[in-house]
This record gives structure tokens, C-alpha cells and sequence, in this order.
């Protein structure tokens, strides 16, 4: 059964950025990288602050155009160094503030929202509002946001525009104000605050939006011939198959208007740049197909900040403006080369590395560490394509005169330097991100030695395979794209190498892999569902739900009220307990009701799950809740443990360690760090010890509701995940712990008893895990360890300090047992298989001696030894195939072939991979050598005869 409630309006709210994208904008790519966010009302202007601190109100004296503008010569260009894209940030921000829109910071690069990947878009974070998921806490806001998109990233650097991270600055409206406002003041921020001459604007508007193009032409004043009505694909904003949904209104920046509005294209790139978009977002898209009005008209809005750095600074493309050419200098000075003077290749691997570092140091920023999977492997795949680059291009060592170091830290400090106006915090982690970035890339490079050597095994066997047929050899498009894409080989190297040897590649095989890994890419990463349904009327007939357990486990609320109830949130586990039912005006007991689960939803509303024991319950009638105070005890011992934890973790291995996750559970806790090595056992004792010592100390803690900011000007660590509202709870254990947390905590510190940790290990690259308990729990696993160990001491007739020995004696003894087995059966299967040489056939024309035998039930190390003192008996050349079922319904089958046979061509890895096959399974190794594994002996005979007849086939067929 499911019962709301509702929480603290001082609990963490605001939630994280979320992206739009259409189906017809993805399909243009990264065409539409802009920004959007979210405007503010009309008010007077005063300073306010974002997230780059506090900054003054735009006014018209302060407005200036490019007219007078001192360009600087960079790269062969002038750029207008009145226009750094910091200031081109701030007057747009403040250009709204003015309009009375709130300033809000940038979400981080990791959705909230599980249905999208990396934050693509500024209005992510806005998504739940769109939706009537959450009501608006202003009426229009405005923001600059980091974003991620990675689904173009062949394009990267070969054109003027294509970038993975980008800035969307963003003006929106949640049913304040709408298009003719929307459209005047975007208007007003670009010719007049911007300073772009009218004349090189151009407008597009959807074909069937006669109030915007009205607008346009009478009200702004744009030439009819420079407004053009375009389809739904380019102009008509929709999230998915259903949902909010509008027209679009762009504006476009001309480049060479002497072409003059004669069959002008919008889409051309050579001449035209889209860099504010305008979404009106007025109708919800039935399932049907129908479009009815919104009740809220919304506006969303994006410009990229790249985009029109490029404009104002008057330079060719994206890459030049000062938000990323100072990283290409410094990848061009480690490499020894003048951008000014390189060709268009070296310029396309400059850009390439320059736009991907900032991607990279953004990421590992807020908290993705490279991996083999999800948004770990979005940031190993583009620092691979960094060093690979690199690499190409000649960087070699970290720039500071050490050869073998890593150059990828020496260009993150200057992204890192370049960050200030865009998230403050990924200065306070420049230590983090460098050592996580030098790991990494030197980690790689070993992997780009690994991938070597697969690039000459797969040559060889190209090699081997085109003698076996005649044909040209050629390396398939798979392996090509294998070693690209997971060893890090430009296509440029493989091809070099590859003709080096007489092999191609299969380019178009090569392009097919591409094209369906950008398919999937673009799946993942550009598609934001939204969808209207009944949440928004249930949202306005249930309350927020008030929270009551912070100070009591005990309420008597009603039905849709309040509660004591704690719901999961922060990593800790809802509440358990019971709900008791009552009649009118407080008459017996018409219900119990089991609570064993608290959630929240659609934002403030707490549901409580549980099963009625007896009788029925009904919305708006009296109940006495009350929660399990010893499983919340737990719960409060464990989340004071791991505030305790975490400092004792920064204290032990390093402050620039920070959380990745965590579980408070009622009977443990998980806490879940960035690192890059496991903790040896001293460093986990004086973890341990740390906390015990602080839990001794029994210090009072004190809870605090401040301002955000004051918070984190004292120094407050956040909750990993956690959303956060201008007012925002803090938990302190005075000189020891100050953490935002709106979970339950003990009074004093001494109420956890005791703190032990159960394991420590790796669940992903750079990011380990510890488990352990406290409180009730801690005293439980001590006592049944205790009882554990006296049994041990009683099997083994030892005291308990002298267990360890006694197991290493016991381990070792059989470790010499299994020893001596393996050698003896070795030995058998050897003295075996020399009764087998006399049964080897000659085959003609090169009298190749082959052997091929079922050996029984050896097992695989006994096959092994068997054929290699096989091949070495019988005279060069020689080929032996064994086969054997040890046992469990497994297969054993081993090749071995005299150097003789391999020069032929006739390889054991591919052979003996193809014979597994008919015993379900497989396996291969080197030319001379190859073992494989199956899981069907019954078929062993007829596996062996195969491989009997297909030597002596491959043998005959052999020219001399």
C-alpha cells in the first residue's frame, strides 16, 4: 500500500541539470550546442551572485559594441580582446539578471535524472519543473551550463563548430513571461549588448508560428527576406513521442553577407553560424499525435558561449576563441610545432586534444573516474583519443624535462587555470584530477604495448589466412576498429604498419563499426524523455509532506500530513515501523498498518509502503505513527560513522579523496571513495582507529540550517548525489566532521559504541569500496567472531595466537601435495603419450609426421606436457592435436606444431579455436602452440577425426 506524506521544506530540493534534444535536432548532430536555462521575472535590478561570485548589474552605459575593440593576432586572425568568453558569460547572465531572472549555478556533468546519460543541455536541471514534477521556486532563472555530448566525436577539430563540451548559457521562463519577450530581449542582448550588426542577423522560425514571425518582422524590425519559415525537423521542438512540445526561433550570425538573401541556406556552415535558439514550449503532444495548449507556457532558451566567442572574437571556429586556444598552445609548445605554421592536419589534432582535455578535467571534476563501462568509459575513451593524439603528433614526457612522464597533467593545469568563471571547484581538485589523469594516461600507454603486439599477431594471421586461399592479405575491419577503439591505435598507424608488411585494411568494414558505435552513442547520450501525465494534478492535491523524525519517532498525524517516518534519501534507508488507524473524533482502532519502506516522490512527497495488518485505511483519517526506534538507532549510528569515516579517509590517504556513494543501512554501512590503489592493511587499522578514537571522545554534534553559500564558506563537505535548496541542513562533529546532510544522526558520538571495518576493495577504476559496522551491529559481528575463532582454535587445538601459523603450515603442506600430484601426473601422461609416437602418419609432399589421439581422462596441464614432448620426439616437421575429457563434462583439446608446419602456414591457434567449436567451445593461442576448452566430451571423437582430416587437407595442400 502506498501512503504520502511530506518533508522538510529545508531538506535538499533543487534538483540537478537535465537536457532536451528532438529527434530532427539529433539527427543535425551538434548543430544545436547552445545553451539553454531558465529565466526570472521582471524586476528591478539589483547585484547578484552566480556561480562565479557576485557580479554586477548590466546597465546601458555599460553596453559596448566590436566598433573600437583592440584585436590581437592569434593564429593568423584578429580577435577582439574586448570579448573573452569570461565576459561574454557574464553579460549574458547579467543581462538577465537585470530583466529579473535568478542567477543559478551550473548543474554537474552527472544527471539526476536516470534517463539521461551526461548533462547534454541547460534546461536538464529545469526538467521537473517542465514536467509539473516539482512547482517553480522563481518564476524565470538564467544560467551558464557545462555540458557533455559525444555523439559526433569523429568531427571533433575537422570543423569549425563540433565540440563534446561546450557552455550553454540560458535564459527561461516557467509561465512568467513568452514569446514576445523572449524574442525582444534576444533581440536587445545580441545587437545592442553584444554589439552584432542587425544587418548580419538572420531568423528562423517554424512554418506554421505566425505570432513569432509577426513578431520578428513588426515588432523587432528584421527584413522580411531574413526570416525564414523552416519544417518541423528544423524548427519544432518535441522530447519524445509525447510530452511538452513547440516551435523553435534561431537566430543565425552571417558571415558573408555579400552573397546576398537570394536563395540564402541557413544550413550552410561556410557562410551562416546558428548561436541562440528559442524554444516556445506551448503544447503537450497526445498519444495520438494530437497537440493541445499547455496550461503554463514555458520558454527555453540556449546560446552556445563557444559559438559566439567565435563571432565576437573574430576568429574562424571554436576552437580558436581564448576559451580553448590556450590549450592547444601548450599541446603545440610539448610538441615542439607552431599552430600559426602547422598544416591542417597537426591543427585538427590540436583541436581534437584541446576541446577533449576540457571534456576530461570537467568530468573527473564532478566525480566520473575513468572505467570500462557507463560514464567512466565516455572519459577512458577520450583521454585515450588525447594520448593516442598526442603521441601522433610527437608529445612525449610531462614538460618538465622527465621523458617517461605523463603530458596529460601539465595540460590539464591549463584547462584547470581557465576554469575559474566556469565551476570554482575544479580548482580545489586540480590534485585529484592530476593524479587521476597521470594514472591513467601511463596506464594506457602500457595498454598501447599490449596493442602492439595484438597488431602483429592479427597481421600474421591475415597473413597466414591469405596463403591459405591465395588472396591479398587484409586486416578486417573488426580488428581495425579493435585496435582503435580499445588499444588506442590511429587508423593512420594501423594502415602504416600494416603496409609495412604487405597487409591492407578494410576501410570500409572499418567505417561500418564507426557508424554503428556513433549510432549507439547518439542513443544513449541525446535523447531526454519527458512526459505529461497525472503527476501534475497529484502533485496539487497532496501536499508537501512535513517531516517530523528529527525530533521525535512519534506523531499522530493524518493521512497525507506529516510523519516521523525518515524517507530514503542521502544513501540511508527509509524508516520501518507501524501506522495506527482510528475512527471519527478519535474512536477505537480501525487499522494497523507495517511500514518497511519510505520513499519520496514527485520531489516532496513522502509514500510509505507496507503491508495493512488489519482493517482499511482512507485518506484524511487519524493515525499515531510510530517508527522502530532500534532499527533507527542503527540507522543513526551507521550515518554518523560514515560522516566519521570520510574524514578519517581524507585524514589517513589524502584530502583530494572524495565520495563516490554510500548505503545506511539499520545493520551497516557502505561508503563507496575515489582512489586509485587498495588501502593496505596499516592505512585501514588507522582508519579504524581514528574513528573509535573520535566515538570515544563522545562529542555532542550539532545540526544547523543555514544558506547554501555560508555553508560552503564554513567549509561543508556535500553529499554525494544529493540535491540541494538555497537553505540547506549541516551536520557537524565539531573539529572532526561538517557535511550537508539531511539524514538522522546520534546526539552525541559516543552513542555508536563501536566502528569495524568488514572489507575494503575496488569496484571500478580509481574507486574503492569499505563496508563496515557500528553501534548494535558492531557489537554483534565482534561477539560472533569471537565465537567464530574459539571453534577454530578448538579444530585445530590451538591458542588464538597461534592460529595463523598453524594455517600457513596446513596451506603450504598442501600446496607440496598439489605440487607433487601435478608433476606426477605429468610424468604419466609423458610416458603415455611415447607409446603414441609410433602411431604418427607421414604426410605428403613435405612429409609432415602428424599425430592426432584421444588421451582419455588427463587433464589439461598433462595434455600440455604430453604434446610438447610429442612435437619434440618426432622429427621436424611435426604436428600433434590431443584431445581428453577430465572429467565434470569438460574438454581438453591442445595443438602443437614443429617450427616446419608453421612456416608452411598452417597455424595452432586458429586451428585448434575451430575444432573446440564442435565440443562447445574455444580457445587458440600462438602459431607453434594453442590449448582450447569445451563443455561437450561426448563429442570428443568426432571433434579429433575433424581435426585429423583437416591437417592432412591443409598439409596435401601445400606447393613445395
Amino acid at each position: 500500500m502506498l501512503l504520502p506524506m511530506r518533508r522538510l521544506a529545508s531538506s535538499p530540493s533543487l534538483p540537478a541539470v537535465y537536457p532536451h534534444i528532438s529527434p530532427a535536432r539529433r539527427s543535425l548532430g551538434l548543430r544545436r550546442q547552445h545553451g539553454r536555462g531558465a529565466p526570472a521575472r521582471r524586476t528591478s535590478a539589483t547585484p547578484v551572485v552566480c556561480c562565479s561570485g557576485s557580479l554586477p548589474v548590466a546597465s546601458q552605459s555599460s553596453q559596448s559594441t566590436m566598433t573600437g575593440a583592440n584585436p590581437v593576432t592569434v593564429a593568423g586572425t584578429e580577435r577582439s580582446s574586448e570579448w573573452s568568453g569570461d565576459a561574454i558569460r557574464r553579460r549574458f547572465l547579467d543581462f538577465y539578471a537585470a530583466r529579473g531572472h535568478k542567477i543559478l549555478p551550473s548543474s554537474s556533468l552527472v544527471p539526476d535524472d536516470p534517463t539521461v546519460f551526461l548533462t547534454i543541455a541547460g534546461m536538464l536541471q529545469f526538467k521537473p519543473i517542465f514536467l509539473g514534477k516539482e512547482p517553480r521556486r522563481v518564476p524565470c532563472a538564467t544560467t551558464s551550463q557545462k555540458c557533455i555530448r559525444t555523439n559526433d566525436i569523429e568531427n571533433v577539430g575537422r570543423t569549425s563548430r563540433h565540440q563534446t563540451f561546450f557552455e550553454m548559457l540560458g535564459n527561461f521562463s516557467f509561465g512568467d513571461y513568452f514569446k514576445k519577450d523572449a524574442i525582444k530581449w534576444a533581440w536587445e542582448l545580441t545587437t545592442k549588448e553584444y554589439g552584432l550588426p542587425p544587418e548580419r542577423l538572420w531568423i528562423s522560425v517554424f512554418e506554421d508560428d505566425d505570432e513569432a514571425f509577426s513578431i520578428w518582422l513588426n515588432e523587432v524590425g528584421v527584413p522580411k527576406e531574413r526570416i525564414k519559415r523552416m519544417g518541423e525537423d528544423d524548427n519544432f521542438w518535441t522530447s519524445g513521442a509525447t510530452g511538452p512540445c513547440g516551435p523553435c526561433s534561431e537566430m543565425y550570425y552571417d558571415f558573408h553577407p555579400e552573397r546576398g538573401s537570394l536563395n540564402a541556406d541557413l544550413n550552410d556552415d561556410s557562410r551562416f553560424i546558428e548561436f541562440y535558439n528559442l524554444v516556445f514550449m506551448q503544447y503537450n503532444k497526445n498519444d495520438d499525435g494530437s497537440l493541445e495548449p499547455l496550461k503554463q507556457k514555458n520558454i527555453d532558451t540556449g546560446m552556445g558561449l563557444e559559438r559566439m566567442a567565435r563571432i565576437l572574437q573574430n576568429v574562424p571556429n571554436n576552437y580558436e576563441t581564448d576559451l580553448i586556444f590556450p590549450i592547444m598552445e601548450k599541446a603545440a609548445s610539448m610538441a615542439l610545432v607552431s599552430y600559426s605554421k602547422a598544416d591542417n592536419a597537426m591543427r585538427t589534432n590540436l583541436k581534437v586534444i584541446g576541446d577533449h582535455m576540457r571534456a576530461v578535467v570537467y568530468l573527473i571534476s564532478d566525480g566520473v573516474i575513468p572505467s570500462n563501462i557507463g560514464r567512466g568509459y565516455v572519459v577512458r575513451r577520450l583521454i585515450r583519443r588525447v594520448v593516442r593524439t598526442g603521441r601522433l603528433i610527437g608529445m612525449r614526457g610531462d614538460g618538465h624535462e622527465n621523458s617517461e612522464g605523463a603530458f596529460l597533467p601539465s595540460l590539464a593545469e591549463t584547462v584547470i587555470s581557465l576554469s575559474s568563471e566556469i565551476d570554482p571547484d575544479v580548482e580545489s581538485r586540480r590534485k585529484s584530477i592530476l593524479g587521476e589523469l597521470q594514472r591513467e594516461e601511463l596506464r594506457f600507454v602500457q595498454t598501447l604495448g599490449r596493442g602492439e603486439k595484438l597488431l602483429d599477431e592479427l597481421l600474421d594471421e591475415a597473413l597466414g589466412s591469405a596463403g591459405d586461399i591465395g588472396d591479398k592479405p587484409c586486416l578486417s575491419g573488426k580488428d581495425v576498429f579493435l585496435l582503435y577503439d580499445t588499444y588506442g591505435f590511429p587508423i593512420e598507424i594501423t594502415a602504416e604498419i600494416a603496409s609495412e608488411r604487405g597487409v591492407t585494411i578494410d576501410m570500409k568494414g572499418f567505417d561500418i563499426e564507426m557508424e554503428n558505435q556513433r549510432k549507439q552513442s547518439q542513443a544513449a547520450h541525446n535523447v531526454i524523455k519527458l512526459s505529461v501525465g497525472n503527476e501534475t494534478e497529484i502533485i496539487k492535491s497532496i501536499p508537501d509532506t512535513e517531516f517530523l523524525g528529527y525530533e521525535s519517532l512519534f506523531a499522530t498525524a493524518v493521512v497525507k500530513d506529516r510523519t516521523p517516518f525518515y524517507a530514503e534519501s542521502g544513501g540511508q534507508v527509509g524508516d520501518n515501523g507501524f501506522l495506527y488507524v482510528y475512527g471519527e473524533e478519535g474512536g477505537k482502532q480501525n487499522a494497523v498498518i507495517e511500514i518497511k519502506d519510505v520513499q519520496k516522490s514527485l520531489g516532496n512527497i513522502f509514500v510509505h509502503k507496507g503491508t495493512i495488518k488489519q482493517g482499511s485505511v482512507e485518506v484524511g483519517k487519524k493515525i499515531d505513527a510510530a517508527v522502530d526506534g532500534k532499527l533507527r538507532q542503527g540507522a543513526k549510528a551507521h550515518h554518523t560513522a560514515t560522516h566519521l569515516l570520510q574524514s578519517a579517509l581524507k585524514s589517513v590517504i589524502g584530502s583530494e579523496t572524495s565520495q563516490a556513494g554510500s548505503l545506511v543501512a539499520f545493520d551497516r554501512l557502505r561508503f563507496d571513495f575515489s582512489f586509485h590503489r587498495p588501502l593496505t592493511e596499516k592505512e585501514l587499522l588507522e582508519i579504524e582507529s581514528l574513528v573509535n578514537q573520535w566515538i570515544s571522545d563522545a562529542t555532542h554534534l550539532e545540526t544547523n540550517v543555514m544558506a547554501l553559500q555560508d555553508a560552503k564558506n564554513a567549509g561543508a563537505t556535500a553529499m554525494f548525489g544529493e540535491k540541494y535548496g538555497e537553505q540547506v541542513r549541516v551536520v557537524e562533529v565539531p573539529g572532526v566532521s561538517m557535511e550537508l546532510c539531511g539524514g538522522t544522526h546520534v546526539s552525541n558520538t559516543a552513542e555508536i559504541r563501536g566502528f569495524k571495518i568488514i572489507s575494503e576493495q575496488g569496484i571500478a577504476s580509481g574507486v574503492r569500496r569499505i563496508e563496515a559496522v557500528a553501534g548494535d551491529a558492531f557489537v554483534e559481528y565482534v561477539c560472533s567472531r569471537d565465537n567464530y575463532m574459539r571453534h577454530l582454535c578448538s579444530s585445530l587445538k590451538v591458542k588464538a595466537e597461534d592460529v595463523n601459523s598453524r594455517v600457513e603450515t596446513i596451506v603450504e603442506e598442501l600446496r607440496t601435495a598439489r605440487n607433487e600430484a601435478s608433476s606426477l601426473r605429468s610424468k604419466i601422461a609423458v610416458l603415455k603419450a611415447a607409446s603414441l609416437a609410433s602411431k604418427a602418419v607421414l604426410v605428403e609432399p613435405h612429409n609432415v609426421r602428424i599425430l592426432v589421439e584421444n588421451m582419455g581422462d588427463v587433464d589439461a596441464d598433462g595434455l600440455k606436457s604430453a604434446a610438447e614432448h610429442l612435437v619434440g620426439t618426432l622429427q621436424d616437421p611435426a604436428a600433434v592435436i590431443l584431445g581428453s575429457s577430465p572429467g565434470d563434462g569438460k574438454v581438453s583439446l591442445v595443438a602443437a606444431f614443429s617450427p616446419g608446419v608453421v612456416k608452411l602456414g598452417v597455424q595452432a591457434g586458429k586451428f585448434v579455436g575451430g575444432i573446440a567449436k564442435l565440443c562447445g567451445g574455444g580457445g587458440g593461442g600462438k602459431p607453434n602452440f594453442a590449448q582450447a576448452g569445451g563443455r561437450k566430451p561426448e563429442n570428443l571423437p568426432d571433434a579429433l577425426e575433424k581435426a585429423r582430416a583437416e591437417i592432412v587437407a591443409a598439409l596435401s595442400s601445400k606447393a613445395s
